[in-house]
């Protein structure tokens, strides 16, 4: 993502550091388009909280390649059928109400492998925020459904569809792909997520315009 303008991001930590108050588990969802800088947000975020907050991304989440091959869906990676709903769904469940003295174990994805990778991040009893990102967090479809109901504070974060789609080629080049293959694959299949995105837009609690700083 662009350099955040320092302003609107000492907002949005202010405002997250007011739920990650002691007292009770809250959870803060942010989405957005692929590309509108949801994961950068979110890092920063857990980066000025410290201790009092651990990132949980919805990416976690993704069918395993075999099982996309499986299923025929490998080309629509990235779509809302391509992901564990219930699972994420399940895990939102339990964050929301830590038992004592338990550590609730989350799984990550790592974009260099393609693969999500269970068991990957720890969020303690005593955490008060988790911060989960994701294209879906606002989708009303099927077991997307059930997220809204586990998040207590949801941002949907805008940029520009210029940048966020040369964001989004960019990254997708970063990662071993020939660049007029992820020209092909944002048009085709980031594109058609993007659209679907949108409509969860009024779900929000907070819709961020994301302006750029001068770094």
């Amino acid at each position: 993502m662009p350099p955040m303008d320092p302003r609107q991001f000492d907002i949005l930590t202010r405002r997250a550091r007011q739920l990650a108050a002691p007292g009770r588990r809250r959870i803060l969802g942010i989405a957005g388009a692929p590309g509108a800088g949801k994961s950068t947000l979110a890092a920063d975020l857990v980066a000025a909280l410290g201790e009092s907050a651990v990132l949980v991304p919805m990416d976690g989440f993704h069918l395993a390649q075999a099982e996309l091959h499986r299923l025929g869906r490998a080309d629509r990676k990235g779509a809302p059928d391509t992901f564990d709903a219930a699972g994420y769904s399940a895990l939102l469940a339990r964050l929301r109400a830590p038992a004592p003295g338990v550590v609730v174990y989350a799984p990550a994805f790592d974009r260099a492998l393609e693969e999500a990778v269970a068991g990957s991040i720890a969020v303690a009893p005593d955490v008060p925020l988790v911060i989960t990102e994701g294209n879906y967090l606002l989708h009303d479809d099927g077991d997307w459904a059930q997220v809204r109901t586990f998040v207590d504070d949801a941002w949907f974060l805008e940029l520009d569809p210029v940048v966020r789609v040369r964001r989004l080629v960019d990254r997708h080049v970063r990662f071993g792909k020939e660049r007029t293959f992820a020209e092909r694959w944002v048009r085709d299949s980031d594109e058609a997520n993007a659209r679907l995105v949108a409509r969860g837009r009024h779900r929000a609690d907070l819709v961020v315009p994301v302006t750029a700083g001068s770094g």
